[in-house]
Formats: C-alpha cells, structure tokens, sequence
C-alpha cells in the first residue's frame, strides 16, 4: 500500500529500531491520513452537517507516524505513570465488540497497522520459570498487527503526544501451547487490511470485528536468549534459537573447537585437549616441526597468545554489555 508521509529518522520521538522493543518506546505506525479526531466529521460539528469530507475522495492518502506504545486517550489531563500505560499496550479483540468503552472512538475511527518483524511470548516451564519464544511469520514478511491509535494534549503542555495499542485474539493452532493469545495479523495489502484502514468505515460494524481472527497462515516459533526479559538489553541474538550455532547464548558452543587464522590467511581449527581429529594442514604442520625455527615458533606462539587476549577482552566487553 502506498506511504504518502513516513517520520523523521532521528529525534526523541522517532520510530526506535529495537531487537527488544518494550512499552513506552516510539514504534512505526501505519493508518490513513486523517485529522487529530481520526475519520469521519469532527466530533463538534454541527447538528446537520455533512457526514462526507476529504475521506470520500476516490484516493486516500496512507502514511507511516511515529508513536508511542501504550494508548492514552484523548481525554487524559495528565502524562500517566508506566504503570497506567501498561494497562493499554493490548486491546482485547472480544473488548471491541460491546458498544461503549474506552475504545469506543477509537475502534471506529482511529485504526491502524503496527509493523513489526515478530513478537515474544513466555512459556511458563515450572512453578518459578518461564522461557521467552520468538514468532515470526514463516515467508519472512514482516507482521501487520491491528491496532488502535489516539492523539492527546495534556492540559500543561502545548505538545501533541500519538499513541497506539495492538489488538490481541485467541492463539492459532501453532501457537496454543505458549500463550492463549496472539495480537492480530493482518496481510500486508490485503482487502481485510484496506477495510481496517479505510476511514470511511467511521462506524463500528460487524465486518470490522470479523477482520480480528487468529493468524491462518505458517510461523516460526523457537525458544531465544532469557537476555530479552530485561528492559534496555538489545542485541541481534534475541531472535536467533536459543540453541543454534550461531547465538553465543547457547552453552554448547563455548566449548566449540576456536579457530585462529594461518599463515596464508585460511581458518586452521586447533587441536581439542583431548587429542581429537585433525586436519590436513595441521598433520603437515606436525611434520615440519623438528625443522622449524625456533623464532617461526616463538611467532606462532606470539599470535595464539594475541588470538586468546582478544577472545578474553572481548568476552568481558560482552559481559559488561549485558550487566549494564
């Protein structure tokens, strides 16, 4: 679908690229181009009017905004502490469909898509413990939640503040063992997502509650580093499996053979403590050993040494990342 207007790439407000992305942070949003009141008339006009404006136009301008997560209605006086705006990062899908409500304006004028690349769920694994799992969609798209936005001004403050929430519903069949519910997904470009943005659809009705249904289509699901449970952690291996080869996070692979670089540049996997297996270059090495110099030795001893201080500094530089 087309962007007429996306948001500045750097500010205090801009959209946060974030492999742990938490309550409070500015996110992109996607929704139609619609005044501060969302679609339809404003709600202060007067008796008569007509209920058409710019939103009728054969073409509706989309855009990308920047907002913060967790709603806050319009009608708030004061900046809610984090505890309050924790109370509005979801929105029940089933919430939706009772009229009145705190959604009530916003389900039926103020919708929009939230773009993400995946989400984490916690599996509960014992009385006192729980495993974070990442979901992602199996073709690689990035996922469309359903969600709700809103637009307030403190009674203090001369400054707008935009906010969303994401709409939840019951888990599909991949996912019932982890959580009962999942936010809704929506396809990229679909008809059900042109009808959830349309802002001529300024009235709630049944066939906008019927768009919230679980995901139907094939994800990912996997378990991922415990790391991601701390607000401020960010790294790329929070979405890599906890137990692949590539997450540093996988004890497995600590004990892994390190490889340093030869003479001529090409990895040489160095022999285990155990006598293992070796290669071919390390055999002829082995071979060529009674006739080497003793300062082609002292080199070669020089740039393990050099390989091993490195691995422990950058270790600690690890450590230090994730204590801070």
């Amino acid at each position: 679908m087309p962007v007429a207007e996306a948001p500045e790439d750097d500010g205090n407000d801009a959209p946060r690229q974030s492999y742990n992305f938490a309550p409070g942070y500015y996110g992109a949003v996607y929704r139609a181009d619609t005044p501060d009141h969302g679609a339809g008339p404003a709600p202060n006009a007067a008796a008569g009017e007509s209920q058409h404006n710019e939103n009728d136009q054969e073409t509706t301008s989309y855009k990308l905004q920047s907002m913060k997560w967790g709603l806050i209605p319009f009608w708030t006086k004061r900046n809610p502490n984090y505890a309050s705006m924790l109370k509005t990062i979801n929105c029940r899908s089933d919430s939706l469909s009772t009229p009145g409500g705190m959604w009530a304006t916003m389900k039926a004028r103020k919708r929009c898509i939230v773009i993400a690349q995946g989400f984490y769920e916690w599996l509960k694994t014992g009385p006192k413990d729980k495993l974070p799992h990442y979901v992602k969609r199996a073709d690689g798209q990035l996922m469309c939640f359903a969600g709700l936005w809103d637009c307030v001004q403190y009674e203090d403050s001369d400054e707008k503040q935009y906010t969303f929430t994401i709409i939840t519903t019951d888990s599909n069949k991949q996912l019932k063992f982890l959580h009962d519910r999942m936010p809704v997904v929506l396809e990229p470009g679909s008809d059900a997502m042109r009808q959830w943005l349309d802002p001529k659809a300024h009235e709630w009705s049944k066939d906008l509650q019927s768009l919230l249904q679980p995901f139907a289509g094939e994800v990912e699901v996997y378990p991922v580093s415990k790391d991601v449970g701390k607000v401020g952690n960010n790294s790329p291996t929070f979405i890599r499996p906890l137990y692949s080869k590539g997450n540093k996070s996988n004890i497995a692979n600590f004990f892994s053979s390190p490889k340093i670089e030869n003479a001529v540049g090409s990895p040489t996997k160095l022999q285990d403590a155990e006598g293992g297996a070796t290669t071919e270059k390390t055999e002829k090495r082995k071979q060529s050993e009674e006739v080497e110099s003793p300062r082609k030795k002292q080199t070669t001893l020089k740039a393990i040494s050099a390989t091993n201080n490195m691995r422990k500094k950058t270790s600690i530089a690890a450590k230090a990342i994730g204590d801070s």
